[in-house]
């Protein structure tokens, strides 16, 4: 008897093999080499020139004289009335208590917009190694305690009521002046320095002090 005909199919054994791996597509691989590209570009393209940071750090300045002149110009008008009432120049003391009070108010960021502009300003990322962020906050400290200390004195002085009350007025006024100077005197040191290095013959602001 002959076997039967297999109707079934032949083995073939399977093929053992790794899972298939995606490839990351070639234009994904050439858009980032663009951006890495375009990265570079741009930061060589925007490196300021020592021209500009010069331009960049007179810029600066300007900001600063504006901002802290509408505290800054009180204080020698305060000390100037003081002086007219204690030689007798003026016998207007009313008017001198107002000078005096004015601009220490003139210097507080919470009655100055202009200060509390300063208070929340930017050093430009150009000028971020010579430590100006230490200028805006040295302002902001000197309008607001030091300058407001100053003109209150002057005006604790022009309305003491005894001898005795004005001389310790006034040697508390002499402390505070003795604060302004040495706060200005802080700040200045940092703007000259960045003034020197740029060579950029800046004009520093007008502080009292």
């Amino acid at each position: 008897m002959s076997p039967p005909v297999r109707t079934d199919p032949p083995y073939v054994p399977i093929r053992q093999t790794r899972w298939a791996t995606r490839r990351t597509p070639w234009w994904v691989l050439a858009a980032v080499a663009v951006v890495l590209a375009g990265t570079v570009l741009v930061a060589l393209v925007h490196r300021p020139s020592p021209t500009e940071r010069a331009a960049d750090f007179r810029g600066f300045l300007g900001d600063m004289e504006y901002d802290i002149g509408s505290c800054a110009g009180g204080v020698p008008q305060s000390l100037t009335a003081l002086r007219e009432i204690e030689s007798g120049t003026s016998h207007d003391t009313t008017t001198a208590v107002y000078i005096a009070t004015t601009g220490a108010s003139n210097c507080s960021p919470a009655n100055n917009e202009l200060l509390d502009d300063l208070d929340s300003y930017q050093v430009t990322e150009s000028l971020a190694s010579f430590g100006l962020g230490r200028v805006v906050s040295g302002l902001v400290a000197w309008a607001a305690p030091d300058a407001i200390n100053v003109q209150t004195d002057v005006a604790r002085i022009l309305t003491a009521p005894s001898a005795q009350a004005k001389a310790a007025d006034t040697t508390t006024l002499r402390q505070a002046l003795r604060t302004l100077d040495a706060q200005r005197s802080a700040v200045d040191k940092i703007m000259e320095s960045a003034n020197r290095s740029l060579s950029a013959h800046g004009t520093l602001p007008n502080l009292p002090g």
